[in-house]
């Protein structure tokens, strides 16, 4: 039997499509509600000087910070404990919302 190669194309192109694959910033800024308490809603809240201002940051320094948070590379309880149950997908959707921000400090 002779393989199609525009079935072949069409295959690769829904796979790399799906939105499984895509960050999602909307996603993100829902997943963010549990991050809000500290970080603010666009994660530049100051609530305290050790908390850092995560909106506007890049996004691979983003998604670089929550994996070393869940795998322990980064020593922080609060973080390793918000982070430890996020998957791969779900630390890109936070990234892409979190770097989309525009990096204000909030009031």
């Amino acid at each position: 039997m002779k393989t199609m190669p525009g079935i072949a194309l069409v295959a690769l192109g829904l796979i790399i499509a799906s939105p499984a694959l895509a960050d999602d910033p909307a996603r993100g800024q829902e997943l963010s509600e549990v991050c809000q308490s500290c970080h603010g809603e666009n994660g530049n809240l100051a609530l305290q000087d050790d908390y850092p201002l995560i909106g506007g940051q890049h996004f691979d320094y983003l998604v670089h910070a929550l994996r070393a948070y869940r795998s322990g590379d980064r020593d922080n309880a609060i973080m390793a404990g918000f982070a430890r149950d996020l998957s791969d997908q779900d630390i890109r959707d936070l990234a892409a919302w979190y770097s989309r921000q525009d990096g204000e400090l909030e009031p």
